[in-house]
């Protein structure tokens, strides 16, 4: 079965351009050129696996729309547009995106950027992975320990099943970084730190789990099964 994209973008040669080339790629489109139409029937978003949403829309832009989804769906999402100012690729990531990918962009870098962002964020077919005394639920974003539920954010959860896949291994910054953000960068590392150091307090109940900082690689991971 094809992967499910809803493309928002209302420049009508590059919408038709990104659509063939995406369909050309083995990908279902739904092109929607005004958010209008979107605001008015989320239907599309019901089955997709990601949502391109253009910065510059008529009406409103794509942050606005961007939370406007997230209101009502967890489909992942890129936005795509001209804008390559660090501060609005920021807010981007910060309102939950999982790429930010600056016109005119390659077709065959979107295509690998939406690959990656399918590739992390698709549901294993383990249901739930054992961290010792925590159960993972990766679908559901929550860390189950002795009757607590600790809900994760969609991040700290792409975070964890991504550490979870190197349990046992030293696993690189950089690869981190690249893999969830879709780049190495200073800021993002910082985040990066952030999210490791909540990581660690949620596992605090069990001290066999080691997230270690390997100084100048990145970190050791520990997870016993059981």
């Amino acid at each position: 079965m094809k992967p499910k994209i809803v493309l928002v973008e209302d420049d009508q040669d590059l919408g038709m351009v990104l659509r063939q080339y995406l369909e050309f790629s083995d990908f279902e489109v739904r092109w929607i050129s005004n958010p209008k139409d979107l605001l008015k029937d989320w239907s599309p978003l019901e089955d997709c696996q990601l949502a391109i949403l253009d910065v510059m829309l008529p009406f409103m832009d794509g942050f606005e729309l961007s939370r406007e989804i997230r209101k009502i769906s967890k489909v992942p999402f890129l936005f795509l547009t001209a804008k390559g100012q660090s501060i609005d690729r920021i807010l981007g990531l910060k309102l939950g995106a999982d790429d930010y990918i600056t016109k005119p962009c390659e077709p065959e870098e979107l295509i690998l950027r939406i690959k990656n962002i399918l590739k992390r964020t698709e549901v294993i077919s383990k249901p739930i992975i054992k961290i010792g005394i925590y159960a993972f639920v990766p679908s559901q974003f929550q860390l189950i320990c002795q009757g607590e539920t600790i809900q994760l954010t969609e991040k700290e959860s792409e975070l964890l099943l991504l550490l979870s896949r190197n349990n046992g291994q030293i696993i690189n910054r950089k690869d981190i970084l690249e893999t969830l953000w879709g780049e190495n960068d200073y800021f993002l590392g910082r985040s990066l730190d952030v999210f490791m150091t909540r990581l660690r307090k949620y596992f605090q109940k069990d001290n066999r789990i080691r997230l270690d900082s390997v100084r100048g690689i990145g970190f050791r991971v520990e997870f016993p099964e059981s």
